[in-house]
């Protein structure tokens, strides 16, 4: 994926739902700090994107990932035209660290406006250690492949990553204990 697909993807994902922000929390949110001729191959080989819609609920977050999963999801004529797919998600989706909200990455351009130009929609994209965080609770190996490239790469910082999955140690104690040994593991 590329960073104006991502930007397409946050546009798209606004108008859907009739809002102005959104939170992506997949990998491409990696796009939010590094385009892709910055990035290892496996940090942009997924062609979904994780749209997380703000809202005062998770029951409204739930029903407004429905609408996207709907118009933009896997297998969709927005798939097919573009190429990639737009995945509403709810808060359940991602365990990310205390703090997280404050550290988001803001992305908001031409790219990112309607076709008129106006409204600009925002994107706010995880931070790339909090990204790290988030994957290496899943401990998929495809999360592990995105990971270990960003840490080949020297893209996120490895101590940050442990200090923030202590973050969430108190609720996932287990998942937190495995990625800290595959973090350590690594080194």
């Amino acid at each position: 994926m590329r960073r104006d697909q991502l930007e397409h993807a946050i546009r798209t994902a606004c108008q859907i739902i009739q809002e102005r922000e959104v939170i992506v929390v997949g990998s491409q949110a990696i796009l939010g700090t590094y385009d892709e001729s910055q990035l290892p191959a496996a940090a942009t080989m997924s062609i979904e994107v994780d749209i997380l819609p703000i809202a005062d609920s998770n029951e409204e977050t739930a029903r407004l990932a429905d609408l996207i999963e709907g118009v933009a999801g896997e297998f969709s004529p927005f798939e097919e035209l573009h190429g990639f797919s737009i995945d509403g998600v709810d808060l359940e989706t991602a365990v990310l660290p205390d703090g997280w909200r404050d550290r988001l990455v803001k992305v908001q351009n031409a790219n990112t406006a309607a076709p008129a130009g106006e409204p600009r929609f925002t994107g706010w994209c995880l931070d790339k250690e909090d990204l790290c965080v988030a994957k290496l609770i899943a401990l998929r190996e495809k999360d592990r492949n995105f990971v270990a490239a960003l840490l080949d790469a020297g893209l996120v910082d490895s101590d940050l990553i442990t200090t923030r999955l202590l973050a969430v140690s108190r609720e996932h104690p287990a998942a937190t204990d495995r990625a800290l040994a595959w973090l350590n593991a690594t080194r």
